[in-house]
């Protein structure tokens, strides 16, 4: 993924996720290093309350639409939920009421779980809320993680220079290879 190029390949995903398994060990190192400091209420309610707010509401309003798709109100909601900009801020707002405390893992532990062993990231509005493969997605794949120049390079003759035949001003081609 690249600012222009806004997907994963199959590989990139792995590694992000693979990312997000590191950090999930550290925080459940932590975990176990503190097990005997950690208020468990307030750990279970901080686990659970990004899934209350923001993903259960979604899920069964997916489950009971016909077509699978919903307002985007549950995505943003879902989104919102599950970023660690509002973890942080679930976190600040948490020491300033009742101090600092171990119980707090719990934000990333979630987070960092969801990224990495289930494999979820915030959700595009143009997705089913419950995960299922996008037709575009899957035509797409194939394309998307192998170590040859893209079909465009080839059929234009740019596969040696790996430059996109627009970026040398040359006018568009229709799909017969026609300006």
């Amino acid at each position: 993924m690249d600012s222009r190029n806004l997907f994963e390949t199959p590989t990139t995903y792995r590694i992000i996720r693979l990312e997000y398994f590191a950090a999930l060990v550290t925080v459940a190192v932590l975990v176990v290093l503190h097990w005997h400091e950690i208020r468990w209420i307030p750990f279970v309610l901080l686990f659970a309350y990004i899934d209350v707010i923001g993903y259960i509401p979604g899920a069964i309003a997916a489950r009971r639409s016909r077509t699978g798709y919903i307002h985007r109100g549950y995505y943003v909601l879902y989104n919102v939920m599950h970023t660690l900009l509002t973890a942080a801020a679930v976190a600040g707002l948490w020491c300033l009421i009742e101090g600092p405390e171990w119980a707090l893992l719990a934000l990333p532990l979630h987070l960092f779980t969801d990224r990495s062993v289930v494999g979820n990231f915030l959700k595009p509005f143009g997705v089913r809320f419950e995960p299922q493969e996008h037709p575009g997605y899957y035509a797409a794949k194939p394309l998307l993680d192998r170590p040859r120049p893209p079909r465009w390079a080839v059929e234009s003759g740019h596969a040696a220079t790996g430059a996109h035949p627009r970026a040398a001003g040359e006018p568009a081609r229709t799909e017969a290879g026609r300006i």
